[in-house]
């Protein structure tokens, strides 16, 4: 997953490596100049004098270069993180997050004391760490806020027209289940064709209760009596699909707004794909800013070699990232834990 961006990252980790030792340069201590010998005093021998090559000499120079600390400048890293930016950008990550992640490894990295001798490869790479840690936000466990929410919770699913989001309701219900919640999903995409059947055949094979109505019912009716049936059977989730639609139709978007007004929704989960890059960044948040969002989720992570969407959205939008989904079968989905992502982006720290 991301094993693009994975791989130009290191060569970007390189390349700040190199740029600071090359900074480095320790002073050539055989073309120091000896020190002056003293003027000899009448009726006294001469004191011996100190050379380069006299022990008590190189002894001092051992212990200054042992001693010392170097200091990484702006110059030292200037060019190669401008490469690093041309390699975020070209890795389809938003320019907020590329400056965000800039200026954090530059705020590591300059200025930063080190002993002659320390690993400059540990330092580059903490800052890299520390920086994309920070854009990409904390993830969201959706495990710990169900349990720590009044039951049933209910999820409502948006996103765009064919971004795998109803086999995004399936997997999230299977993943629920086998947690040991109880589920029920709710088809309120009743306006696709097949979308009602498509819904309820996921939701056979995963034994999980399906409430739905006739095609081109009200979805805000569906809704409703789904929320209505956890709530008399003490299920612990609903999960509400809904039709795909884009931010700029203002009847779906509208409608989408009665949903939430009937429903009431404790969670508003945006899908979108992951190879959409930037499209997935902006729409994410035109969404946000029509309708709301609580966290996101992004399909076809593993098709996706660039990781963009992923590095930017959260910090992009403000939104957490719940799921990565990373194949078609049930088990596919991945939660979202930065610390995983950022050891796979920079091999571990290796």
């Amino acid at each position: 997953m991301f094993g693009g961006l994975r791989d130009k990252l290191r060569a970007a980790r390189e390349r700040l490596s190199g740029s600071i030792q090359a900074g480095d340069a320790v002073p050539d201590t055989g073309s120091e100049s000896a020190p002056a010998s003293p003027e000899p005093v009448v009726g006294k021998s001469p004191a011996t004098p100190v050379t380069p090559s006299s022990p008590g000499f190189v002894e001092k120079v051992k212990i200054l270069l042992k001693d010392r600390e170097l200091v990484v400048s702006e110059k030292d890293v200037a060019d190669a993180l401008s490469e690093l930016e041309m390699t975020l950008l070209e890795s389809d990550v938003a320019l907020p997050a590329t400056d965000a992640i800039i200026a954090s490894v530059r705020k590591n990295l300059v200025g930063k004391h080190r002993k002659i001798g320390e690993s400059v490869d540990a330092l580059v790479v903490g800052a890299l760490r520390s920086a994309l840690m920070d854009v990409l936000g904390t993830g969201f466990d959706l495990k710990e806020y169900i349990r720590t929410h009044n039951r049933p919770v209910k999820i409502l699913f948006t996103g765009v027209n064919g971004t795998g989001k109803t086999t995004t309701v399936a997997k999230i219900g299977a993943y629920l289940k086998k947690e040991g919640f109880t589920v029920v999903i709710g088809a309120g995409d009743t306006y696709r064709a097949g979308a009602i059947e498509q819904i309820a055949v996921h939701a056979e094979r995963l034994g999980i209760r399906i409430i739905q109505h006739q095609e081109g019912a009200d979805p805000s009716a569906v809704l409703f009596d789904t929320v209505q049936y956890a709530t008399s059977h003490n299920l612990d989730v609903v999960l509400a699909d809904t039709a795909g639609r884009f931010h700029n139709k203002a009847n779906l978007m509208s409608q989408l707004g009665k949903i939430k007004r009937v429903m009431k929704p404790d969670l508003v989960v945006y899908v979108d794909e992951a190879v959409a890059g930037n499209d997935a960044v902006t729409r994410a948040f035109e969404f946000d800013k029509t309708v709301g969002a609580d966290a996101v989720v992004l399909t076809k992570a593993d098709m996706d070699s660039r990781g963009g969407a992923a590095i930017s959205i959260a910090h992009t939008i403000g939104k957490p990232l719940m799921f990565l989904g990373v194949g078609q079968a049930y088990d596919d989905i991945l939660p979202f834990e930065p610390a995983r992502v950022v050891d796979e982006l920079l091999d571990g720290g290796a």
